[in-house]
């Protein structure tokens, strides 16, 4: 008896197996017809792409103070950004967490957080070039919006994984709402709010790459302003500057989430 309930448990796996396999098959044709996936295309303007690296060479080092400038900029609007959002997901994350608060407060804040991860960084910083002008203020209020979807899901999540045993001990011993939070959930999910707003800073810092192009400041500004004037040596200086800056702070990123393992 037990082992025909084995073989029809494990028949039914592979049923399972078999029907996502095709699953994935019919939904990679499906998916690649309406992209109009046509890698000849890719391969007929391979010529096109190497004459438009090769305008960028010699790199243009003429505009090494523009670059560091707009790059600090750029690191300014990623960790400034990323400042706020910490904050404001810290809270929004008690909020959302059902072990600390009840269904109908943390429904509706989950579903905020959802909202603000499905507005797209651009639109919000075309947005705030609309309300506050143009340069890196716009930006900012940009990553942090943007941000604060992604971190209050991790936020929540995190505080919701805590052990349940330190929490009743609290409340055993009289502990108010604070107090629990602080020495209850806090003291065991520190460091995982510090990997995730780490790893949070390294998505904000190339998002904010790309903000420059409406106008919400930092290098991405001058890559556009560059690109339209024809000055591809210049795009080259800034392209290489980007590259050693995103490749050094996600070594440093990586280094400090390693040490709070």
């Amino acid at each position: 008896m037990r082992t025909d309930y084995i073989r029809s448990t494990k028949s039914r796996v592979n049923i399972q197996r078999i029907l996502t396999f095709f699953i994935l098959i019919i939904l990679f044709f499906w998916s690649s017809r309406g992209a109009d996936v046509q890698p000849t295309k890719l391969f007929e303007g391979l010529p096109r792409m190497a004459d438009f690296f090769s305008r960028m060479v010699p790199p243009d080092t003429s505009v090494a103070k523009t670059v560091f400038k707009s790059m600090v900029e750029t690191i300014q609007i990623a960790l400034f950004g990323t400042f706020l959002s910490a904050i404001i997901s810290f809270f929004a994350g008690i909020l959302a967490a059902e072990n600390i608060t009840p269904r109908y407060i943390n429904r509706p804040v989950k579903w905020l957080l959802a909202m603000l991860r499905g507005i797209p960084v651009i639109l919000l910083a075309l947005l705030f070039v609309s309300t506050v002008g143009l340069g890196p203020f716009p930006g900012v209020l940009a990553i942090a919006l943007h941000s604060t979807g992604m971190l209050g899901k991790f936020y929540s999540e995190a505080m919701e994984n805590a052990q349940i045993g330190p929490i009743e001990a609290l409340e055993s011993a009289g502990a108010n709402f604070v107090q629990k939070i602080r020495f209850g959930i806090l003291s065991q999910v520190a460091p995982d709010l510090a990997r995730d707003t780490l790893f949070r800073f390294e998505l904000n810092l190339r998002e904010s790459l790309v903000l420059g192009l409406v106008g919400a400041g930092g290098i991405g500004f001058y890559i556009l302003l560059y690109i339209r004037s024809f000055q591809y040596e210049k795009v080259a200086t800034l392209t290489l500057v980007v590259l050693v800056a995103v490749v050094i702070i996600e070594q440093i990123s990586i280094s400090i989430r390693k040490s709070l393992r």
